[in-house]
């Protein structure tokens, strides 16, 4: 690439910096140091050298060995073997002008300086030039406090895209953190529809029922009330963690559920009334619902009271699950003991029943077969990522 390529990336980077500090939340911002290093040029001057017989190869000879250095033999002790390097003494090698000063001899005998034949200077350079697939690239790093990683780079991305104007061949990539975020997005926006629907599946094995595994799923919704609740008193944002913490949550929401559940529907088929049975059934089941519940909040008080390394990872999943426990005590009982007679009291009078007797697998192989099917539809199939077609370098702007 041509030597301007390196202060384009170095302006753009600047410009991005400058545009990023003006977002709230940005700390530590920094640019990729690509300049600053000081570069000794030789540049021959041919018509010099042809008056005074010498040839370039000579030039380049004697500047490789008063500067660098040039092997001269080698020297054995024992059955060791090193490699002797000539070159000149440093007082006559650690300037421009001491360089200059070195003399040529001619082929007519003549002593000729180093600077009558070549134009000798010193000029700042790149200090590095890095590169990812095999295109030139600057980074340009912040750190986001104080507020959520995708709302800051949503709004760095809309100021950007009004804002800076990057020229053919040049794009713009967002790694680092939010990368390593939009990927693990990405990969629950498949796991979760499949650990839902892996729930309702178990659900109907257990009940043989749809309509009961149906009641119980119901309850996710509403369970994750809690937990949002919890996200917002505690300031903390939805992240990967929070989103580990939601399942997790759901889990114990279906085994309350189906703890309830089981024991209403066994009342029933001992003879009792709907009502009888939501009544008895709750007031069996509450101890064995709230130890259930208390046991993993104490678990997770440790997580929630952290504050150590890995606390950003801990905290968010313990306040989903804790905030999602204290909400869902009384919506299991209270979401379970509403809809258990409203779905008897349809099914008594000839509502629900729009298959005949003993097709309910046919209704949840139909159900879980169009439910996923929407689900997987639903995920983005687009890049997370803003780019611009590049052929030559690349902006990197990481968090």
């Amino acid at each position: 690439f041509p030597s301007h390529d390196m202060a384009v990336l170095k302006s753009k980077a600047d410009e991005i910096a400058r545009i990023a500090g003006e977002i709230q939340g940005a700390t530590d911002l920094r640019v990729e140091k690509v300049s600053g290093q000081q570069y000794l040029n030789v540049t021959i001057d041919r018509q010099a050298i042809s008056r005074h017989g010498i040839n370039a190869a000579d030039v380049h000879e004697i500047i490789e060995t008063a500067v660098g250095g040039k092997g001269a033999t080698e020297i054995y002790e024992g059955q060791r073997r090193f490699r002797a390097a000539v070159r000149y003494p440093e007082n006559f090698r650690n300037s421009a002008e001491s360089i200059g000063n070195i003399l040529l001899t001619s082929p007519n005998g003549s002593r000729v300086a180093l600077r009558d034949l070549a134009k000798i200077e010193v000029n700042d350079g790149p200090a590095q030039i890095s590169r990812e697939y095999a295109k030139r690239r600057i980074v340009v790093g912040v750190n986001v406090r104080g507020r959520d990683l995708g709302g800051f780079v949503s709004e760095l991305q809309t100021r950007l895209n009004t804002k800076l104007k990057l020229p053919e061949g040049y794009y713009l990539e967002f790694g680092g953190q939010f990368q390593n975020m939009q990927r693990a997005l990405n990969h629950l926006a498949i796991i979760v529809p499949i650990t839902i629907g892996a729930i309702f599946f178990l659900l109907f094995l257990l009940f043989n029922s749809v309509r009961y595994a149906t009641m119980i799923i119901a309850i996710l919704p509403f369970a994750s009330i809690g937990g949002i609740f919890g996200l917002f008193i505690s300031g903390e944002y939805l992240s990967v963690p929070a989103s580990v913490g939601f399942i997790a949550l759901w889990g114990i929401a279906v085994l309350n559920g189906v703890v309830l559940v089981s024991c209403i529907r066994g009342l029933r088929e001992n003879g009792m009334t709907v009502q009888q049975a939501v009544l008895e059934g709750t007031k069996q089941r509450f101890r064995p619902v709230m130890m259930t519940a208390t046991v993993a909040m104490l678990g997770l008080i440790p997580f929630l009271i952290s504050n150590g390394p890995g606390s950003e990872v801990q905290r968010p999943l313990a306040i989903v699950v804790i905030g999602g426990l204290l909400y869902i005590g009384n919506i299991v009982s209270g979401m379970t003991g509403g809809i258990t007679p409203v779905i008897d009291h349809a099914r008594a009078a000839g509502k629900l029943d729009f298959f005949p007797k003993g097709a309910d697998i046919w209704v949840w192989i139909t159900f879980l077969g169009g439910w996923m099917t929407m689900m997987l539809g639903s995920i983005p199939q687009q890049d997370v990522f803003q780019r611009i077609t590049s052929a030559k370098s690349a902006v990197i702007v990481t968090g």
